[in-house]
C-alpha cells in the first residue's frame, strides 16, 4: 500500500509525484513550467555531449541513495560517469540508485527556500559529488559549485563548463536561459 506523501501540498497525493526522502520522510519536490523547461534543457545539452565522447550518462529527476548522508536526493539533472556505473551495466531497477554522481544540478524553484538549497549543496559535497550546478531561472544565473565553499557566479553572457567532472561541456548562459518576453506582443 502506497501512504500518502508527508509535507504535501493540498491536493497532492499522487504516489507518482517527484520527491526527496529528507530525515525519513517524502517530501514532494514541486517545479514550475519555466523550471521543467530549463532542466530539460541542460539535461538534452549535457546529455548529448555525454553521449557524443562516451564518457557515461545524464539522468533527469533520477532519485539517488546518497550512501554517506541521511537523504535521498533528487537532483534535476545529474552525470554519471562510465568509471563509477560502466557503460555495460544496465542501471538497477530501484526506487533510488545507490550511486553518486559526479555532477548534480538543481533547477531552483519560487518554492525553493535557500536554507534548504545550500543544504542539498552541502549534502552532495558530503556524499562525494564532485561539481554543483544552482541554476536561478529568475536571475538567469548559474552557481557553479567545486566546493561547498568554492564557486563561480555565471550569467547570460558567460559558458557553463563542467571540467573536469564532464571533460569538455561548455553551454552558453544565453542558449539556456531564453530571452525575455517581448513586450510588443
Amino acid at each position: 500500500m502506497i501512504r500518502p506523501l508527508e509535507l504535501a501540498p493540498p491536493g497532492v497525493g499522487d504516489p507518482d509525484s517527484l520527491y526527496e526522502v529528507v530525515f525519513g520522510r517524502k517530501v514532494v519536490k514541486p517545479m514550475g513550467t519555466y523550471e521543467n523547461v530549463l532542466a530539460g534543457l541542460l539535461f538534452n545539452t549535457l546529455c548529448n555531449h555525454v553521449a557524443a565522447h562516451g564518457l557515461g550518462r545524464a539522468v533527469i529527476d533520477v532519485l539517488f541513495d546518497l550512501p554517506t548522508v541521511e537523504n535521498d536526493r533528487r537532483p534535476d539533472v545529474a552525470f554519471v560517469s562510465f568509471a563509477r556505473w560502466p557503460a555495460n551495466r544496465r542501471p538497477p531497477s530501484v526506487n533510488a540508485w545507490p550511486m553518486v554522481p559526479e555532477l548534480a544540478a538543481e533547477v531552483v524553484s519560487p518554492t525553493d527556500h535557500l536554507v534548504d538549497v545550500i543544504e542539498k549543496v552541502d549534502e552532495y559535497f558530503r556524499a562525494g559529488v564532485g561539481m554543483v550546478w544552482l541554476v536561478l531561472p529568475r536571475q538567469e544565473r548559474v552557481y557553479s559549485y567545486t566546493s561547498p565553499t568554492s564557486l563561480r557566479i555565471l550569467s547570460r553572457g558567460d559558458d557553463l563548463s563542467a571540467d573536469p567532472v564532464v571533460p569538455g561541456f561548455r553551454l552558453r548562459l544565453a542558449d539556456l536561459f531564453p530571452p525575455p518576453d517581448d513586450p510588443a506582443s
